[in-house]
């Protein structure tokens, strides 16, 4: 495919050397404690990696049922991203495609397969990390990001070794303080007003 790059060396990323890779990699603002695998025989967690061990293969996610999967993965800030990293397979356990959803934290298989897709690409088979473009447009002021895939390459399961994201973020806003106005005062909220012995009120006589 013309829109990705299958070696990580020709996208820049190595020579950075620390380990985070890529200055815009997101890897500090998922959050890892509750992302969610569908119909996987592990946690998603195992997928999200630091930059070091992208290349690791002793974790992984691999369907179970059938070949399909789906990933939930939340953020922790306000998020707006460039690029999707991804390392799958081997040979035909590569999904087909992955199909990506934003701020759609509850899909299911069913609805997957019916709610229209943020943006979806076919993925090539290879030992290194690809770098996805996305559509910045369609994945800003993101809280979270769905990754359905439908089927592998081939095999009974697909496998997923590692998902990373480019783009950048920004604290998220937190809710503006509502400020709740009395509409009738309560006398046992307020200093007892000298003259009333809580029987009657002559306020307003």
């Amino acid at each position: 495919m013309s829109d990705h790059c299958n070696h990580h060396e020709g996208c820049g990323h190595d020579h950075l050397g620390n380990d985070l890779g890529p200055e815009d990699n997101l890897y500090t603002q998922i959050d890892k404690d509750n992302v969610v695998a569908l119909n996987g025989t592990g946690p998603g967690s195992d997928i999200i990696k630091p930059w070091s061990e992208r290349l690791d293969t002793s974790k992984f996610l691999e369907s179970d049922a059938d070949d399909q999967l789906i990933i939930r993965i939340p953020f922790t800030g306000s998020i707006r991203l460039r690029s999707l990293l991804l390392k799958s397979g081997p040979g035909s356990q590569t999904p087909s495609k992955v199909v990506l959803f934003a701020n759609k934290p509850n899909l299911d298989f069913d609805a997957a397969e019916d709610t229209p897709s943020s943006q979806e690409f076919e993925v090539v088979e290879s030992n290194e990390v690809g770098e996805y473009p996305l559509r910045t447009v369609k994945f800003s002021n993101l809280s979270s990001v769905t990754l359905f895939i439908p089927a592998s390459q081939g095999a009974d399961a697909t496998r997923v070794e590692y998902v990373g994201f480019l783009g950048t973020w920004a604290k998220r806003n937190q809710n503006p303080v509502i400020t709740v106005y009395e509409a009738q005062a309560n006398l046992a909220d307020h200093e007892k007003i000298q003259g009333l012995d809580g029987t009657h009120s002559s306020i307003g006589h």
